[in-house]
């Protein structure tokens, strides 16, 4: 983390990312704003609260309950429901080892994490390991991760193990939180496979393909599939580069800049105005700062969604393509193909109203 990035922060510590917050980078790789917030560690939740526009995140207590009820179901005695749904979903071995890496509830993570890599150092006897602690560097933060578990197949690959409590009915599932889990899954098997690489490893013994166990129907019965995350984890990997490299946009910002959270309201608005945003509908889901970044963009193109924005390539605001639509604007040479479409759109608005 350089001087420059510690700046913004003010002097407060910067905020500890996990695998959901990591996840969530790559909701919106082109926002400027986002990638240097989180590379200087701000607080974006407290910063949206500070600022007037809190956001709406976190799961009920109802969610929460089902969730660690379902996942102390598939690990009661030594994982023995999850064993049978592992076995026929990777035709893994259940008589294999368990290894419950987090049975000692005063360890120091950096205890844990040495636990972890001497077991995957020689795996060679472990079937499924529990409460691994993994590492990942992000934006020169050392971030712990704990994925749910790692199972390891017959065949001698490390398969990543993700367990969620929504439902898989008739065989689908939302697929916003199929995608949300994929990409957290890729969090960990991107972890994993730096940590096998630190131990002399191959990083490809580590499966691109993760295991989603989820709810069947209605019922807490677990139903198992298997998730191809080779597409997040590509798109992961340039987010993190991306992070890695944004001191040379913080250290463009003027001096005055600073998101320390003691500061007036105002003065983080007019912080915040300096760093470009790229706000989205989706933001809403993915963001701590979404709520603010759409009072601001509102009026313009981009709280439409990106399709619109980048179909009205050049056009910013709302009122500034209602009057190309209308044809009381002349376009400029970038705004050419947009006009035309806004104007085609109205004739065709007009003939069949």
């Amino acid at each position: 983390m350089t001087a420059g990035l510690d700046r913004l922060r003010g002097g407060v510590p910067a905020k500890r990312h996990n695998a959901r917050t990591i996840a969530a980078l790559t909701g919106n790789p082109g926002c400027t704003r986002r990638a240097v917030l989180d590379a200087a560690g701000v607080d974006k939740p407290k910063l949206s609260q500070q600022i007037g526009f809190p956001g709406r995140f976190g799961q009920s207590r109802f969610a929460l309950a089902r969730g660690n009820g379902f996942e102390a179901m598939l690990k009661a005695d030594d994982c023995a429901l999850l064993r049978s749904v592992l076995a026929e979903c990777l035709r893994l071995d259940a008589s294999g080892a368990y290894d419950d890496l987090g049975e000692d509830a005063d360890d120091t993570l950096t205890a844990r994490h040495g636990r972890t890599r001497r077991l995957l150092a020689d795996a060679a006897g472990a079937a499924l390991i529990d409460h691994p602690l993994l590492t990942l560097d992000v934006a020169g933060q050392r971030v712990f991760l704990e994925p749910d578990l790692i199972a390891f197949q017959a065949e001698g690959r490390l398969h990543v193990v993700e367990i969620k409590s929504f439902a898989i009915v008739d065989g689908q599932a939302d697929s916003a939180k199929v995608s949300a889990a994929a990409v957290q899954a890729a969090v960990y098997v991107l972890a994993l496979r730096g940590l096998l690489e630190e131990l002399g490893h191959d990083p490809a013994l580590v499966s691109h393909d993760v295991v989603l166990v989820c709810t069947e129907n209605f019922s807490l019965q677990p139903a198992a599939v298997v998730l191809d995350v080779r597409k997040q984890l590509a798109t992961l990997k340039r987010q993190l580069t991306r992070l890695a490299s944004v001191s040379s946009l913080a250290a463009a910002l003027p001096e005055s800049v600073s998101f320390d959270l003691a500061l007036p309201p105002a003065d983080l608005i007019a912080a915040l105005g300096h760093v470009e945003a790229r706000y989205a509908p989706e933001c809403l889901s993915a963001c701590e700062l979404a709520v603010y970044c759409r009072h601001e963009a509102a009026g313009g193109t981009a709280a439409l969604g990106r399709p619109v924005r980048e179909a009205l390539g050049g056009v910013d605001t709302l009122a500034e393509a209602l009057a190309l639509a209308a044809g009381t604007a002349t376009p400029t040479e970038e705004q050419v193909e947009a006009a035309a479409l806004l104007q085609a759109a109205a004739r065709l608005r007009a003939e069949l109203l």
